[in-house]
């Protein structure tokens, strides 16, 4: 078993679709990501009725590993709803996520996100992120 099969079952044990409440909806998304040292964090989506109280669960997974280990660093990334990535932008974080990415370590720059879980395919977060506006920051050392 290889570590996409690995993070796709864990984040899969997440991935119970439920309403919270009658404005919350959580676990439709799911996401896993493997940190610098090896270990792999999960979370889910919960959306509200007011988009700006939305998580992702791209972030949430990204939380719960700072508040878990600290860490800052994701290497690898997938997230999905009922079926792994397959292709065509399925899986693919939103801006908001990328944006969160970036600003919390630059080395999230080479995390690598799942686009195709059958062919195995990934992009970098540079790649979405081309011409990334805080760049300029981090190589000035203004972390």
């Amino acid at each position: 078993m290889d570590i996409w099969e690995k993070m796709y079952l864990k984040a899969k044990e997440q991935y119970q679709p439920h309403e919270v409440s009658p404005f919350i909806y959580a676990h439709h998304v799911v996401c896993a990501l493997e940190s610098e040292n090896g270990e792999i964090y999960t979370g889910f989506c919960i959306e509200s009725c007011s988009g700006v109280l939305d998580l992702c669960a791209e972030r949430v997974a990204a939380l719960n590993m700072y508040m878990q280990s600290q860490q800052t660093i994701a290497k690898r990334m997938i997230a999905f709803r009922d079926c792994p990535p397959y292709g065509g932008g399925s899986g693919m974080p939103c801006g908001a996520c990328r944006e969160f990415f970036m600003q919390l370590n630059e080395k999230n720059q080479d995390m690598e996100i799942m686009v195709d879980f059958d062919t195995r395919e990934t992009v970098t977060l540079k790649e979405l992120l081309p011409l990334w506006w805080g760049e300029e920051r981090y190589q000035n050392g203004n972390q």
